[in-house]
């Protein structure tokens, strides 16, 4: 079981600046040892996107008599610090990012005076991407020709003098793209959004990639894994190497489009008909297949990479872990899987009640670890730091990583994590409360399992709900709105089976275009039920799994209530006070056990705290029989219970229910 934490150890009541992560300090092991910690995301080395001299001194740069009287260490020291005690480093490559910093100098442009917060001394200029490709301060940086002895060539053939002007997204009126979402508005920096279709961007990332290696990461993160497609929300991409590959996918498909595809370009194109590919994208010409396109490039690039991480690290005598951001488990990720070695997401929206979310990500991995990050923008991060900081709000935090587990995955401990642009403060956690919470998942790591023994599954079919998901979250990822007047049935049914304590697996069925199918009945004929929430689109592989399936199948176009998916009847069954605050998992353990994970979100804001429930039954429909079961609950208690078989159900009574409780049948 993973226990991650999100350590960007951004400085608290400070922008939260990309990309370069503050310096680690050697206190810092001893508070993630606290924390159990297994594995670091965004974790290390991010200035990369600066320059490639920039990222070299975060790893190796010396580090002064003052710093070090602090146990301040650069990267790769931090590094091996953390390998010492066990935890795993991933050095994280922002891909999507391309700086440019305002700077003040010296009058020998020798020494840097202040970078990014300017102090009004010294000679002012810019430093970053651009400069270092153009090798504008030799005496600050080495030339590109260290990294490139044969220098950068780009795709007509060019040299290239300029990583932003040539790598950089452009929209359809070949404007250069921003990344809005790291950029600080009280500042001058500037981020461009970066095109890793473009070959001479995928040579620097390796570039970034070998660094890190060098330096002793354990795994390399790609963020910002969707690229070009995150462009979408700015206009999209229509730089000259998205146009020539667009149009090469165009000529390949069985029926090319009826346009002249020797000097087709898609951006003229549309521009003549009237498009502008922000609005009207449902009657945009040509729109599904330039999505398809990037869904295909997405998956080759980010292979790529993978590769060569996977083999530079070979050929200096290690294996390295490859991961990647899969922002919010979106389908598009989904033909990525196979690369990574461990899958890291970022959350779209972060509430404080989400099970069916987190049923949905695990249903997504499949026998990958995955470990969550919060998000600050379009939910509860912001309101709830503000509670932590005022000692409110504890039960709150403590439900966010029980919650995770219980249902599947891994909710990362924030530690100085990312709270967006705007805001000006980094996202700790109240230390004892963290590292209460992460010693109880540890001590009992025995009772999750990837495997449940749930007898309900829900099909996310990835094309049926591709145009209803795209409508419903409409916004750009500074917003992270919901527009809850799309109804979705899978959301519909998934969120009631939750809310009313169902346990319940999900089965994604992908397209036959974007991942691998691998639908089997043999897969679904664990499940008594199937529940095909508008499943409109079924691969051949599909429908002859569910010609193979022998249980109930239930089709649902229009959600009419919770028994109407329920024709075997509900599995676990919950009687007591307050236990329609109670979400509920299954897992099946390694010694044939089975644990029932009992979640309880009856938090009361007057009392600050998860209210107990009164005394509960329980009966939970498992295979086997049981003949004794245990209580564990997260305020430490350990209570034997009793078990009596009734109508095929194993029953036991508790006293309570607190905010999280473990019922282990054995």
């Amino acid at each position: 079981m993973q226990r991650g934490v999100y350590f960007d150890a951004w400085f608290p009541r400070q922008h939260c600046y990309h990309p370069s992560l503050p310096p680690r300090r050697l206190r810092m092991i001893d508070d993630l040892v606290d924390y159990r910690a297994t594995t670091l995301v965004w974790a290390s080395l991010g200035g990369g996107s600066i320059s490639l001299p920039y990222l070299e001194q975060e790893a190796f740069g010396p580090v002064d008599a003052r710093s070090r009287f602090y146990g301040f260490v650069n990267d790769s020291e931090f590094i091996a610090a953390a390998q010492a005690r066990g935890i795993k480093v991933f050095g994280i490559v922002f891909e999507a990012q391309g700086w440019e910093f305002p700077v003040e100098l010296s009058e020998a442009e020798d020494e840097v005076l202040a970078v990014n917060e300017l102090r009004g001394v010294g000679k002012r200029g810019w430093l970053g991407l651009r400069e270092f490709g153009q090798n504008r301060y030799p005496k600050l940086w080495k030339p590109v020709s260290d990294y490139f002895p044969d220098g950068l060539v780009n795709s007509a053939g060019e040299p290239v003098t300029d990583l932003i002007e040539e790598c950089c997204a452009r929209d359809i009126h070949q404007t250069a793209l921003h990344a809005r979402w790291v950029e600080c508005p009280d500042r001058e920096h500037q981020c461009f959004y970066m095109d890793r279709n473009n070959p001479v961007w995928r040579a620097y990332l390796k570039a970034i990639i070998k660094i890190q290696i060098d330096a002793g990461v354990d795994g390399v993160q790609l963020d910002e894994t969707e690229l070009p497609l995150g462009s979408l929300q700015y206009g999209g991409c229509f730089c000259r190497d998205c146009m020539t590959g667009f149009r090469e996918y165009l000529a390949a498909l069985p029926v090319p489009p009826a346009v002249d595809l020797a000097t087709f370009h898609y951006g003229e194109w549309l521009l003549a008909q009237g498009f502008d590919f922000k609005s009207r994208l449902d009657e945009t010409p040509l729109y599904a297949e330039y999505y398809r396109y990037q869904l295909g490039a997405i998956r080759a690039h980010f292979g790529e990479l993978a590769s060569y991480a996977r083999a530079y690290g070979r050929s200096v005598g290690r294996e390295v872990l490859v991961s990647g951001n899969f922002f919010n488990m979106d389908p598009q990720y989904l033909g990525l899987v196979d690369d990574v070695d461990l899958i890291v997401t970022e959350m779209r929206n972060t509430t404080h009640r989400q099970p069916e979310w987190f049923r949905y990500v695990a249903g997504f991995a499949g026998d990958k670890d995955v470990i969550v990050v919060e998000n600050p923008y379009g939910g509860v991060v912001p309101s709830l730091v503000s509670e932590l900081k005022e000692g409110r709000g504890y039960d709150l935090f403590r439900l966010s990583l029980f919650e995770a587990a219980a249902f599947g995955v891994n909710m990362s401990v924030p530690y100085g994590s990312w709270m967006g642009a705007t805001i000006e403060d980094a996202f700790y956690a109240p230390h004892e409360v963290a590292a209460d919470a992460q010693a109880f998942l540890a001590a009992h790591e025995r009772l999750f399992a990837r495997r449940t023994v749930n007898e309900v599954a829900v099909v996310y079919s990835v094309e049926s709900n591709r145009e209803l998901i795209a409508k419903a979250d409409v916004s750009d990822n500074l917003v992270n709105a919901r527009d809850d007047s799309v109804v979705v049935p899978y959301r519909q049914v998934t969120e009631a089976l939750a809310g009313a304590g169902v346990p319940f697996d999900v089965v994604l069925f992908p397209d036959d275009r974007t991942a691998p199918d691998r639908v089997t009945a043999d897969a679904l004929n664990r499940y008594d039920t199937l529940v095909l929430p508008h499943c409109g689109y079924l691969t051949a592989a599909q429908e002859a799994a569910l010609a193979g399936y022998a249980g109930h199948v239930v089709r649902v176009d229009t959600f009419t209530g919770l028994e109407s998916v329920l024709p075997g009847g509900r599995q676990v069954v919950l009687d007591g006070a307050g236990v329609e605050a109670v979400a509920v998992n299954t897992a099946a353990l390694a010694d044939g056990a089975v644990a029932v994970h009992l979640v309880n979100y009856g938090y009361d804001a007057a009392v600050d705290q998860v209210r107990r429930t009164g005394a509960v039954t329980l009966s939970a429909r498992l295979p086997g029989s049981a003949g004794a079961a245990t209580a564990h609950g997260s305020d430490g208690s350990v209570t034997p219970l009793d078990v009596t078989e009734v109508d095929g159900y194993h029953r036991v009574a508790l006293d309570g229910l607190g905010t999280y409780t473990i019922v282990v049948f054995a």
